[in-house]
């Protein structure tokens, strides 16, 4: 009798083993692996503000191209509430030890750098954080040429993320990037097409009294200044509509964009204009391909940005 017992030891002791072995496997995996998973997420973000930059070609350019013109960006984080540039003893006061490691998206999970939106909330969202981290490129003179603002906003499925980017006058949209969504392939999905997210360029983002002036209509319904959403995923387009308007507004962005305006020296005149697509034929990043009959939005009574002085904006870091 005592022999059935021992071989149900061994057998236990050997499955122990094996168990307590294999975790020590994948824990060492794990362990190795996360500097190599943290280096892909952090080129994969650095290519999508790329291309929202309309600085990256995915059918062309390669890895080392991402890691050579991502040098072009400060990155900048921003009080949404102030509209100001966060120094070093700024981003201590508050908490942030590391600009670059600064996440937004996980902030909201943090009550002291966050605040609830309750039922004030079109993106779905939850909570927005308090600190943002925007990107900007400036020109020779150490002006903005272009700054990109990361977006999040509820889909169909769960919360959709992306980046949008407004060229130097803080108004007109120069492209946009989706990275991670759950959206319906073939469907919802169809925002990451180039086709799609090139008919953003060149839009308005505000009107002749500073509103924002842009959103996504329903498939086959345009509308002056909007961009056509995708036919059969209305709840994806009217989630990234509200996702734009939300960030464009109040509660995001505008206080920001309105103050980098303001010490620019801009301001929005109200005119007559058709904004046209910016296809910047002599940039080596263009590849969209689209004719100018294509890429046209007819636009009344939007916010033409007049340039008024020359303003150097001082930035406090550049992020790997």
């Amino acid at each position: 009798m005592s022999k059935p017992k021992s071989n149900n030891m061994k057998t236990v002791s050997v499955a122990l083993t094996l168990c307590l072995v294999c975790s020590v496997l994948v824990s060492a995996a794990a362990v190795g692996l996360k500097p190599s998973q943290v280096e892909n997420a952090r080129l994969d973000r650095n290519k999508n503000i790329l291309v929202a930059a309309g600085m990256f070609d995915p059918a062309k350019d390669t890895n080392d191209d991402v890691a050579e013109r991502f040098k072009d960006f400060d990155v900048e984080i921003v009080d949404l509430k102030a509209g100001d540039y966060l120094d070093d003893d700024a981003l201590s006061a508050v908490g942030i030890d590391d600009r670059n490691a600064y996440d937004a998206s996980q902030a909201t999970k943090n009550q002291a750098l966050s605040e609830d939106l309750g039922a004030n909330d079109p993106a779905s969202i939850g909570r927005v954080p308090k600190y943002a981290k925007v990107y900007v490129k400036n020109d020779d003179a150490g002006d903005p040429e272009m700054i990109v603002l990361p977006i999040q906003g509820y889909g169909l499925w769960g919360t959709i993320y992306g980046f949008l980017t407004l060229e130097s006058d803080m108004n007109t949209i120069k492209g946009i990037s989706f990275y991670e969504h759950k959206e319906t392939p073939g469907l919802g999905a169809r925002i990451e097409e180039p086709k799609w997210r090139a008919t953003w360029s060149g839009i308005h983002s505000y009107d002749e009294n500073g509103e924002v002036a842009t959103g996504v209509t329903k498939a086959g319904n345009p509308k002056d200044n909007w961009i056509d959403g995708i036919s059969g995923a209305t709840l994806t387009s009217r989630g990234v509509s509200n996702m734009i308007q939300f960030w464009l507004g109040e509660q995001g962005y505008k206080p920001y964009l309105d103050a980098q305006r303001k010490e620019s020296g801009k301001t929005l005149e109200s005119t007559d204009a058709v904004a046209r697509q910016s296809l910047h034929q002599n940039s080596p990043y263009q590849k969209l391909g689209q004719t100018d009959a294509a890429l046209t939005h007819s636009v009344t009574k939007l916010a033409v940005i007049v340039p008024a002085a020359n303003v150097t904006t001082a930035t406090n870091g550049k992020e790997a």
